[in-house]
């Protein structure tokens, strides 16, 4: 019999995200119930926060029904929880539901690990007569875009206290914790599916001249004044933007070169980067970015493309095969190389990055589960 793990995480299958891909990495060696986003803020007055308000209300007054689970996934549960950080009653109350729901599904005869990605889901801790408490930081949830930051922030530090192990994305992640519990986790990519050769995409092969491109949300952290200041300079590039807007990008569709695509599938993805002639990671310097441990850097490494980025931590250990422009005008120049440089170091970044799959992520990740 496998040992049971119940994970909290975003909605499964919402986008591919370090937690889940390390779940999938050892699904095999556990009995996995996901449980699905129960929220890092408070929902506003805008169309995508009713919508998905609307869809959370109405799983929660649904009868509880089994969790869902396929050959490729874990078993899913849609939980009961209220999404208001900082309030003490919807904590109990969230506390109560949440046990209420997963305590049914769990075998009895052994206790769960309890693997949570999201401060939100300390309310549960200590009521699944869990083994043992993961915490997997991914990012900085005190500067993290979208999130209440006081509230989560004050929920994380409590998690911190609870939990047995404490996995971080990134070293400056590391250094907020407990040393005697953390462990560096670094992110991973699946190597196969972004080194494999695709075909160009449809929609690229309309493009003249040359294609730049970054794919991801494009929120508060992506600088838009440096994109702006490049396309206005390199006119007769293309800056291609993959992803769904969570900012104002006024800005970004006032330019004729920038083509906004909207998201694509992840396993598109490798298409395009392929074929641009330049991948960008446009970051501002916050202290969100200054902690992130961007998945796509791995992606378009293991794809070989040529990368222009802004200077951010997670860069060391790949400096020697992209180019960081501290500047509009080094930003620009840097383009101009990087487009120049072409195919030469290719090989060079697939095999920087062909040790850092995702299997590998989870081996590491299994020998730290077994300890517990």
């Amino acid at each position: 019999m496998n040992r049971q793990m119940i994970v909290f995480g975003e909605d499964w299958g919402a986008h591919p995200s370090s937690t889940q891909h390390l779940i999938r990495q050892i699904q095999q060696q556990y009995e996995i119930f996901w449980v699905n986003s129960i929220g890092l803020r408070r929902p506003r007055l805008n169309m995508h926060d009713l919508q998905r308000g609307a869809r959370k209300l109405w799983q929660m007054v649904q009868r509880p029904q089994p969790a869902i689970s396929t050959t490729n996934s874990p078993r899913l549960v849609a939980p009961r929880a209220l999404p208001l950080p900082g309030s003490q009653l919807a904590r109990q109350l969230n506390g109560y539901l949440l046990q209420n729901c997963l305590q049914p599904l769990l075998n009895r005869q052994q206790r769960p690990l309890l693997w949570t990605s999201l401060p939100s889901a300390v309310d549960v801790v200590g009521r699944l007569n869990e083994q043992a408490v993961i915490y997997y930081c991914g990012d900085d949830f005190s500067s993290l875009d979208g999130v209440d930051h006081k509230q989560i922030s004050a929920m994380e530090t409590e998690l911190a206290q609870r939990a047995d192990l404490i996995l971080a994305a990134s070293p400056a992640i590391a250094q907020r914790f407990d040393a005697d519990k953390t462990r560096l986790l670094s992110h991973g990519v699946d190597y196969e599916l972004f080194s494999t050769p695709a075909a160009r995409p449809a929609d690229l092969q309309q493009t003249c001249g040359p294609v730049v491109g970054f794919y991801g949300s494009l929120a508060n952290w992506l600088d838009q004044s440096l994109l702006v200041a490049a396309a206005r300079a390199l006119p007769g590039w293309t800056f291609m933007l993959i992803g769904e807007a969570r900012t104002d990008i006024t800005a970004l569709q006032a330019e004729p070169n920038i083509v906004l695509m909207g998201p694509r599938p992840h396993h598109q993805l490798p298409g395009y980067i392929q074929h641009w002639d330049v991948a960008l990671l446009p970051f501002c310097d916050n202290n969100q970015i200054q902690a992130c441990n961007p998945l796509k850097l791995r992606e378009y490494m293991a794809a070989g493309t040529p990368i222009v980025s802004t200077r951010f931590p997670a860069l060391n250990g790949y400096t020697d095969l992209l180019r960081i422009g501290h500047t509009q005008q080094s930003f620009i120049n840097a383009l101009r190389h990087a487009r120049a440089e072409g195919n030469r170091y290719r090989e060079r970044r697939q095999q920087r990055v062909a040790n850092e799959s995702w299997q590998a992520k989870g081996n590491e990740l299994h020998a730290l589960l077994q300890n517990l």
